[in-house]
């Protein structure tokens, strides 16, 4: 009696558990589908400059859509008692969890290059930024907001601009409309704006009223404000999965023979 009732308190723990997951894989599912669909912040600077990132929404979409059919056959086999079913949901759960931890070592033994990747991608974005092209339209407009939204200029600064060629050509006596600290250039955040008084005809950045802080540093301190949450995030993630792989495996042992005239029929 007593190892019934444990069987089943462990059945209904797994049972839950793997509801859970299927929250969770709906959550990394929605997660890649907003990487690939935004339009509008940073990730869409990178998600269209990258081909890297968009793998890596097309990762994420995987193994949440991997997730949620987990955690529907692990919910099968824990009502049912079907071994096969919860072995083959502690194999798919250990499988993503190494997976998660050998992406996070790479992030984080790789970052100096990852950084010198967002460097190249912002520098030749900046460089060949064209208010007319059309065909990059989204790319800019995208760039354009993460410079109004964050209050900076450049990715390491304004000077990063006067490597752009038609500013070098009009003599930096324009400057990016998203990259302004002025009150008259709200409403416009898109494109250059034209400076009031050009210094001999000629300017320099250091004329610009503009924002001194470069993107990367704005991007920096938001990774540092949300650095718990997002490890948080993460450790939570680790814990539940881990769970779920103990839990199993404990079902697993508790069922004592296979009974196939459990499994549901069509």
């Amino acid at each position: 009696v007593t190892a019934s009732c444990l069987s089943k308190l462990i059945s209904q723990a797994c049972v839950f558990l793997f509801l859970l997951f299927q929250i969770l894989g709906a959550v990394i599912l929605g997660f890649g589908i907003w990487i690939l669909a935004d339009k509008t912040s940073f990730i869409a600077v990178l998600q269209m400059s990258s081909p890297s990132l968009k793998t890596g929404a097309y990762i994420l979409i995987g193994v949440g859509a991997l997730t949620m059919l987990m955690g529907f056959l692990g919910c099968l086999g824990a009502v049912n008692e079907i071994r096969c079913l919860l072995g083959l949901y502690f194999t798919c759960l250990m499988v993503i969890l190494i997976t998660q931890v050998a992406a996070g070592l790479v992030i984080y033994f790789q970052k100096e290059i990852l950084k010198e990747e967002l460097s190249r991608i912002v520098g030749n974005l900046i460089k060949n930024y064209d208010p007319s092209n059309d065909d990059e339209r989204n790319l800019q407009d995208a760039w354009d907001y993460v410079q109004t939204q964050i209050a900076c200029c450049g990715w390491t600064g304004a000077q990063d601009w006067e490597n752009n060629e038609i500013l070098i050509n009009r003599s930096m006596t324009e400057y990016p409309c998203s990259c302004s600290n002025s009150s008259k250039d709200f409403q416009v955040d898109s494109g250059f704006c034209n400076l009031d008084v050009p210094v001999n005809g000629t300017a320099t950045y250091a004329d610009w009223p503009v924002h001194e802080q470069g993107c990367m540093d704005g991007v920096e301190k938001w990774l540092k404000d949300n650095l718990g949450v997002i490890l948080g995030v993460c450790t939570g993630v680790a814990v539940i999965e881990l769970l779920g792989m103990i839990l199993s495996i404990s079902l697993c042992k508790n069922i004592h023979s296979e009974d196939y005239t459990k499994v549901p029929k069509s």
